[in-house]
């Protein structure tokens, strides 16, 4: 067995198990420069909602890293990876996160499963590339396996004010600071340093948020 199948049979139940455990914390209320409100559940979100479900039930088979359809292989070299950042400083863990999902390829969900949107989960990603929420979602779970609450994190669908077009990023935080992780930065950037995504919701997998602009205009 090579050791990126050993480590997978280690860790991917401990990377189920991350879904469940940990309290949520404080997230500072003023993400990009606007407000937010609570909502009730998620379950107006049927694909995080599947995304969630899939990762806590995914039991991929043995294989060879060579093969093309995602196993056990492939996945130990990502929890390899993630290993590697045990104990390491916050500010190296997210840099690296951010790099290594980002080397991925993008692609849009019609050209993967024929669909305009579909949230993958991080075997779904690592097997066929994906697009802006796909990314996001694979850094949520590696900095959820990496210990990170889930109060600390949320996936951000944003308005592209430069682009004009919807975008999707990782948002975490981190004391009185917002940092986030977005596949079109390879750098890791406080939020107030990014004036070109207006917030539209954010969510984890105990809530959701809409963010409306302060001072009831949109900058």
């Amino acid at each position: 067995m090579s050791q990126f199948r050993r480590a997978a049979a280690r860790t991917l139940p401990v990377l189920a198990l991350v879904l469940i455990a940990g309290p949520a914390r404080a997230f500072a209320p003023d993400l990009f420069g606007y407000h937010q409100a609570p909502q009730e559940g998620i379950a107006a979100f049927p694909q995080w909602l599947q995304a969630l479900e899939r990762q806590l039930k995914d039991n991929l088979r043995d294989g060879d890293c060579g093969e093309r359809r995602i196993n056990r292989c492939h996945m130990g070299r990502w929890l390899a990876f993630l290993g590697g950042l045990r104990g390491r400083p916050a500010a190296e863990q997210l840099r690296e996160v951010n790099r290594y999902a980002n080397e991925m390829d993008y692609v849009l969900d019609i050209d993967n499963y024929g669909i305009e949107d579909y949230w993958a989960i991080p075997r779904e990603f690592f097997g066929n590339g994906g697009d802006c929420e796909d990314y996001a979602i694979t850094k949520y779970f590696s900095l959820r396996w990496l210990g990170y609450p889930d109060g600390d994190l949320r996936i951000v669908v944003v308005q592209d004010t430069n682009l004009r077009a919807p975008h999707a990023v990782l948002a975490v935080g981190r004391s009185d600071d917002i940092l986030v992780l977005d596949n079109q930065v390879r750098a890791v950037l406080p939020h107030r340093q990014v004036v070109h995504y207006a917030p539209v919701y954010s969510i984890n997998e105990h809530g959701w948020w809409i963010h409306t602009p302060a001072g009831g205009s949109r900058r």
